[in-house]
């Protein structure tokens, strides 16, 4: 059975996206574009901060005897937008509406997805210096069976010591204090001191590793901006071990207590960040990711949370 399609002319030029296929084609889910370098302005914490965003932006095609969508019309509402206004939820939910306002032939569903590094100002831990901490961001809406819906997505890298090995850890140093002191009948203060200030004394330390936590949450529907740096501060106020910018030695050494207080596997830092986001208001639901890059495995630790609601996102890694 011929598959031929009529030529259609639009301005005076060959329309080959708008061809109409004489026999059904099949639809598809998502048709689009990726990879589109773009400026935006973000609005979070009361201020409009400009950056570099990737962003990819699709709509499904439902008409099975349509040849295409059109994609020119995805980019220039994406570049309208970014150039007009700030990026916030609301603004997110009016370019879905656009989008699919202009495929109304075609399409039933949206989707835009915008990433970028979101920088902030962090103090060191003990001393009066400062620096830049970087964190990836992606801010994800869509729009299907008539209603929006908007997800914020943050990368949080944090320090993560094994209980484990800390555990293993005092065992060798408290054997190696008995081998040390047990035969001298008493023990005096002062040369413990000393003794615990050597190597000989931490015989041992435990092993700790770089981590990092992949949030990805949906909005509660109404927020006027996007709460990027607090739930950055949550999940770090949360795990206690974010990595540094500005360190001297009593910023490290400040970093080392924290480690020694906050051990935790990457079962524990899942439990917390659920806790911390089943408390927070702007939040309707949440994935997280867990991953503990071990120094003593050639392989990763991880942990996979949700919500836990029916209709929420699947417990997947």
């Amino acid at each position: 059975m011929s598959t031929a399609s009529v030529v259609t002319f639009t301005g005076g030029m060959p329309d080959i996206a708008n061809h109409a296929h004489q026999q059904p084609q099949g639809t598809l889910d998502w048709v689009g574009m990726s990879g589109i370098h773009q400026p935006f302005t973000i609005l979070d914490a009361g201020r409009a901060s400009p950056v570099h965003g990737e962003a990819q932006v699709y709509v499904d095609l439902a008409d099975a005897q349509a040849k295409g969508i059109h994609m020119s019309r995805l980019y220039l509402q994406l570049e309208a937008m970014a150039s007009g206004e700030a990026l916030t939820p609301r603004t997110l939910h009016a370019l879905l509406a656009g989008l699919l306002e202009s495929h109304d032939d075609l399409s039933t569903r949206a989707f835009v997805e915008i990433r970028f590094q979101h920088f902030v100002r962090r103090q060191a831990l003990k001393s009066d210096n400062s620096g830049w901490a970087s964190y990836p961001v992606r801010i994800r809406a869509q729009l299907k069976d008539g209603k929006s819906f908007v997800e914020l997505g943050v990368d949080v890298t944090y320090s993560s010591t094994c209980p484990c090995s800390a555990a293993l850890a005092r065992q060798l140093i408290q054997q190696q204090f008995e081998e040390d002191f047990a035969t001298s009948g008493k023990v005096d203060a002062e040369a413990v001191r000393a003794w615990l200030g050597t190597e000989q004394g931490v015989v041992a330390t435990p092993h700790s590793q770089r981590s990092v936590a992949e949030v990805l949450t949906t909005l509660a529907d109404d927020l006027d901006e996007f709460p990027i740096t607090a739930l950055v501060d949550l999940l770090e106020g949360t795990l206690k071990t974010p990595v540094q910018a500005a360190v001297k030695r009593e910023d490290e050494q400040e970093f080392a207590r924290l480690n020694g207080q906050n051990l935790m596997f990457c079962e524990d830092a899942g439990r917390k960040i659920k806790g911390a986001l089943l408390e927070d208001d702007r939040v309707e639901d949440f994935w997280v990711r867990i991953n503990h890059y071990e120094s003593l495995h050639g392989h990763d630790a991880v942990a996979v949370v949700t919500a836990g609601r029916a209709d929420g996102y699947a417990p997947i890694p």
